[in-house]
């Protein structure tokens, strides 16, 4: 008999728990029958099961009709807000019926005849006014920035899409006039044209959506409150929006001061036209010169002069104008 302690002494076995067989049983049983591959989220074949799910839904819910179509938006360059500071600036603003979201003041502000009428020009609009300690303001404005106190936030302009505004257009008029700019930098040629747009009977302007002068601040003023009147589209790719509305029958003149041939006064009438400006330093890029229908330039005596943008789209428009209301009158 080995001894207490030896190694080849066998240990008694301890006796049973009451009810410790059933933990074992419900362990080898497992949590029951494999989920099928289609019912498995993260699978392959859920994953097609989920997206039929979605089409079958979207199918259901136009049965009988065609689906509604999408409206096609164009956001805006910047997201936030944009601050006109300064109070001969804001005031100017104030008085152009710019749209504002807020008026900030610098608490304990000298009060003068700028800053008293700025507020009682944004409480008959109803801007709400914001006091905020000066360091605020000076981190809103930026360290560089004299804001004299004052500051007017301006929301981003919502562009409008080139095609819905032709749509627009053309349910009205059988021959709509637009302008679009290529290479235009500076937001007072923008506004100086959008005004011309405007008085002249155009229907919009369309600016691309990169190395393009945007809606600004300085633009709203210089358009003297037209771009309320008058919309400014984003096109994502100019020269394919040229080739749209050309494809829905504008005819597309190119302004470049370089040009031979001048303006077709008789192909102005009656047709639906899409004027295209460049800038007067560059003028039109070469993609955009070979999508127009024709480049012209506007006659002048001085061989050596040229006209910026605004002054450049303004005669354009005023010969398209004279030329639509001799054809009523005829």
């Amino acid at each position: 008999m080995a001894k207490k302690g030896h190694p080849s002494a066998r240990k008694a076995k301890k006796p049973a728990t009451v009810g410790t067989g059933g933990h074992g049983r419900r362990a080898l049983e497992g949590k029951g029958p494999t989920p099928k591959a289609e019912d498995r989220s993260w699978h392959p074949a859920g994953k097609r099961k989920a997206a039929k799910d979605r089409f079958d839904s979207v199918k259901a819910r136009h049965q009988g009709g065609a689906p509604a179509p999408q409206k096609r938006t164009v956001r805006p360059i910047s997201v936030e807000a944009e601050l006109v500071t300064g109070r001969n600036s804001v005031i100017e603003a104030l008085r152009a019926k710019i749209p504002a979201t807020t008026l900030h003041i610098a608490t304990k502000i000298d009060m003068d005849d700028r800053v008293r009428e700025s507020i009682a020009l944004a409480n008959k609009r109803g801007i709400p006014l914001l006091e905020i300690p000066r360091p605020e303001l000076d981190r809103l404005t930026g360290a560089d920035t004299v804001h004299q106190g004052i500051a007017l936030s301006v929301p981003p302009y919502t562009y409008a899409h080139p095609l819905e505004l032709a749509e627009k257009a053309e349910a009205g008029d059988s021959s709509p006039v637009f302008v679009a700019l290529d290479g235009i930098t500076d937001p007072r040629n923008l506004g100086a044209i959008v005004r011309s747009v405007a008085a002249f009977g155009g229907y919009g302007v369309i600016v691309p959506k990169r190395r393009s002068v945007g809606v600004t601040a300085a633009a709203w003023k210089t358009s003297a409150g037209a771009i309320a009147r008058t919309p400014v589209a984003m096109a994502a790719n100019l020269t394919q929006t040229l080739k749209s509305f050309k494809d829905r029958g504008y005819f597309v003149i190119g302004l470049d001061g370089e040009a031979d041939s001048s303006l077709p006064v008789a192909q102005l009438a009656g047709t639906p036209l899409l004027i295209v400006v460049g800038s007067e330093g560059k003028g039109l890029s070469r993609l955009i010169t070979e999508t127009c229908d024709v480049i012209v330039s506007i006659p002048m005596s001085g061989k050596t002069e040229s006209l910026n943008a605004g002054i450049a789209a303004s005669v354009v428009l005023y010969e398209v104008s004279r030329q639509k209301l001799e054809k009523k009158k005829s």
